[in-house]
């Protein structure tokens, strides 16, 4: 997928979330203080309000679309949609009218799926990582989300008849499952933090000269060997600056990158 689109995207969720969350915010407070609110003013309210909640799963999901894992932040943009979509209908339509129940069937199980999704795409941004408890914590995270919003779209799509009248032990199992997903999305970012990943391709040392490189969580990731003045003038650069030094490095690609074009162009 084009960045530039991703990144128009990713700009568009972030003014929709700001929009529609001050839109809600003004009119609650002109309905507070001019005491009339009405039927109307209720469902403008709450249009702004799901407009604003499918813009933050919608920017979750872009987190990882220009990834490899890109199929996923696709689906969850669909269900983002699904749910802002029935969830606009339910709002504006006549609740006296037939296949109510269907609607909000379809909101229910479109809602889950976006925040499922929404989660599982924010852990993914951890899928380049190769330290083995943080692939499996990952891997074991992802599988926790799954079975939460299995456990929660089936008694929405049975319309009660699963789990059924006994439903005690399902919904024992489902806060077992919940509370491991909590953990799990606590304990794995936390943990590669402090677990970093060593490079992929390890770079024989050379005489008089250094080697950069970040956490390496990119698969493409570029390992830069330098002379030893240069990276002593990078690190304090990085020193004053308060960034890592593979930023500054890249920065100062970047500037070369630019130089170079424009010195072509003339």
């Amino acid at each position: 997928m084009n960045p530039d689109i991703i990144s128009a995207a990713r700009k568009g969720a972030i003014y929709g979330i700001i929009i529609s969350f001050s839109a809600a915010a003004v009119v609650g407070i002109v309905a507070l203080l001019g005491g009339d609110f009405g039927e109307t003013q209720g469902k403008i309210l709450l249009t702004t309000v799901l407009f604003g909640a499918a813009s933050i799963t919608a920017l979750c999901h872009l987190a990882i679309a220009d990834r490899s894992m890109r199929i996923v932040a696709a689906a969850g943009l669909l269900a983002s949609l699904a749910a802002l979509v029935t969830g606009m209908v339910l709002i504006w339509r006549d609740w006296n009218l037939p296949d109510l129940d269907t609607w909000l069937q379809a909101f229910g199980v479109a809602g889950v799926l976006a925040v499922s999704l929404a989660h599982a795409n924010l852990l993914l941004l951890l899928a380049g990582r190769r330290r083995r408890p943080i692939r499996i914590g990952l891997a074991a995270t992802l599988v926790a989300i799954g079975i939460v919003a299995i456990m929660l779209i089936l008694p929405i799509v049975t319309e009660g008849d699963i789990p059924g009248d006994d439903g005690d032990l399902y919904w024992r199992v489902f806060g077992v499952i919940a509370i491991l997903d909590v953990l799990g999305t606590v304990v794995v970012p936390v943990l590669a933090i402090f677990v970093r990943d060593e490079p992929r391709h390890p770079v024989p040392p050379v005489a008089g000269r250094t080697s950069l490189h970040g956490s390496d969580d990119d698969p493409n990731a570029l390992v830069l060997t330098v002379p030893g003045p240069i990276a002593t003038l990078l690190r304090n650069e990085a020193s004053a600056s308060g960034v890592p030094v593979e930023v500054v490095a890249i920065e100062l690609l970047r500037r070369g990158t630019c130089v170079g074009s424009e010195s072509a162009d003339d």
